[in-house]
């Protein structure tokens, strides 16, 4: 399978890519392959099985919301976030549902979605769409598998088929990354961008790379302004926050202010995811404060930065994020939060490390370092929220990442621990973790927090 940086980078909404986003996609999926076998004029009921993490910790993680907007007909990266509640209150007091925006169905929310905690054999995020006609025949059935990051699947246990070009440097681990920088003399990043090609103009994908910064910055800048309660009830911390940086700034002389702005950038996104806002997944919408915080670090605080450098930064970081996707695991559900924020952090490293004129093995160093120091983060989100610990661990993460990349190139990128011992200790731990701290909140935090 050839991944893109834009399988990585993705623009959706929050709270979660997994428990959101993906299934937003497979009902979306199923409706339209309705449309295309002449069957959804004839459905009159839909129902909706949300098995394993996703019954377990569905209600929280909004993936009824995903699921009613994608049997809409909506997409994660064009719905408009502020008109979602006005979308879904429509059809819960019509109790109607417009599959693909056209056909009306009943539909009630209570019954027509069950939450059911045992999961499926061959994935613990996993969902089963079936559409009936008006005598109650079925039409259609089909179980979706959400893998992490927005993927999704109907057969875990098959390759992932593509239609893409081989590129010209393909890569499958941190060693063959490597060996193609030192064969063909390119940085990490111009050697995804020249696998980018293969698919698409440069110019086509350094705009598309310029989107993806921009829809970053511009989450860090509606959660550093809104004020609005989360779901929990929990109050947000960045606009404060920001006001006692912007109060503090002509007087501070604390050489680690930057962090505090690391901190405002991580939190801010992450608060935003959590309220269901627009998120670039990177890679997950649970880690997706990581990179953006850590790339705003080096707009802000690198002398120098500059627009190629946010494209390498987007490009280096989308690398180690295939690696973890195609030897590992992205999803909470599957491994744990070292999956999502251990992942988003290492990608964090090493791009930072490569805009900071890093070598390729000072680059895998610091990816290396940032996932080391990551094993065995549980997911244990309180309440089934993408709140607590998520939205201070995307922080405390990001500057994690500052740390391991400074680290790394002030070294001559020799060590002991490879990123692909480290990536093959976190797909083993993942699998030892006990399933109570996999994304279903019966562990951890989530049974020694309650939330108000």
């Amino acid at each position: 399978m050839y991944l893109s940086t834009f399988d990585l980078f993705k623009i959706g909404i929050g709270p979660s890519s997994s428990h959101t986003v993906g299934p937003m996609l497979a009902a979306l999926t199923f409706a339209r392959a309705l449309g295309e076998r002449g069957t959804l004029s004839l459905t009159h009921r839909i129902q909706v099985d949300l098995h394993g993490s996703l019954g377990a910790t569905g209600r929280g993680h909004a993936t009824d919301r995903g699921v009613m907007l994608g049997l809409m007909g909506e997409q994660p990266d064009t719905v408009d976030p502020d008109f979602i509640e006005e979308q879904l209150e429509m059809m819960r007091r019509h109790g109607t549902i417009a599959l693909m925006g056209s056909h009306g169905v009943a539909f009630n929310v209570a019954e027509d979605i069950r939450y059911l905690p045992a999961p499926l054999p061959d994935h613990p995020n996993a969902l089963t769409l079936s559409a009936f006609d008006a005598t109650g025949v079925s039409l259609s059935t089909q179980t979706y598998y959400s893998v992490g990051g927005g993927f999704i699947t109907t057969d875990v246990t098959a390759a992932p088929v593509t239609d893409r070009a081989a590129p010209p440097y393909p890569f499958d681990s941190g060693a063959s990354l490597l060996a193609q920088c030192h064969q063909s003399g390119l940085s990490i990043a111009e050697l995804v961008l020249a696998n980018e090609m293969a698919w698409a103009d440069a110019e086509s994908v350094r705009s598309r790379l310029l989107q993806i910064w921009k829809a970053m910055a511009d989450c860090v800048l509606r959660g550093s302004m809104n004020n609005a309660p989360l779901s929990s009830g929990l109050r947000r911390r960045a606009p404060d926050l920001l006001r006692r940086l912007q109060a503090d700034a002509a007087k501070s002389d604390d050489f680690l202010t930057s962090m505090d702005w690391v901190n405002l950038f991580a939190m801010a996104v992450n608060e935003e995811n959590a309220a269901g806002g627009r998120v670039v997944t990177a890679p997950t919408n649970g880690a997706a404060g990581i990179v953006p915080a850590v790339l705003h670090y080096y707009v802000d605080f690198v002398p120098g930065a500059h627009e190629d450098g946010i494209c390498d930064f987007l490009l280096t970081a989308a690398a180690i994020g295939m690696l973890y996707k195609l030897n590992a695991s992205i999803s909470g559900a599957e491994v744990g939060c070292q999956g999502e924020v251990g992942v988003a952090c290492s990608m964090a490293a090493a791009a930072l490390a490569a805009v900071l004129g890093g070598t390729p093995e000072q680059v895998e160093h610091a990816a290396e370092i940032g996932m080391e120091h990551n094993l065995g983060l549980t997911c244990d989100p309180v309440g089934g929220l993408v709140q607590i610990p998520c939205i201070e661990r995307n922080a405390i993460a990001s500057v994690k990442a500052i740390n391991a990349a400074r680290m790394a190139v002030r070294s001559d990128g020799g060590h002991k621990v490879s990123l692909d011992a480290v990536i093959r200790t976190m797909r083993a731990t993942g699998a030892d973790m006990a399933a109570k701290y996999k994304e279903t909140s019966l562990g951890g935090l989530a049974v020694n927090v309650v939330l108000c």
